[in-house]
């Protein structure tokens, strides 16, 4: 059994930042590409940032710049640091990792519950 717990959203202004963090636990083995996805109402989910378990990383063009995703691989736990934020990335922000789990072959993944995100004007 594996578990995603978010934190770290909320609301902010315009130009304000929110950190949020995404910790996994249970039977994992070993944990590889960790993410971060949104969903505004009324749009598909959508990719905002990425990060492999080296350390290399992935980010939207709508946030490159402005948000930065990192890991602690010793807490299973994935990071988005957003600063100078705009009313469009009001979302519920999911968590994404892909993991191996004890006991199973081929890596599976694994959706947060979500937190939400909304920035005011």
């Amino acid at each position: 059994q594996v578990h995603l717990v978010e934190s770290g959203g909320g609301l902010v202004q315009a130009g304000g930042s929110l950190r949020l963090s995404c910790a996994a636990s249970g039977s994992i083995n070993r944990v590889n590409a960790m993410g971060w996805y949104r969903q505004a109402p009324g749009k598909q989910r959508e990719l905002v940032a990425t990060i492999t378990s080296g350390g290399s990383t992935n980010y939207a063009d709508s946030v490159k710049g402005r948000f930065t995703i990192s890991r602690d691989n010793a807490k299973n736990a994935a990071y988005l640091q957003m600063n100078s934020l705009k009313p469009e990335d009001t979302a519920v922000y999911y968590c994404n990792v892909d993991l191996f789990v004890l006991g199973k072959l081929g890596p599976q993944g694994y959706w947060g519950q979500g937190t939400q995100v909304t920035v005011s004007s």
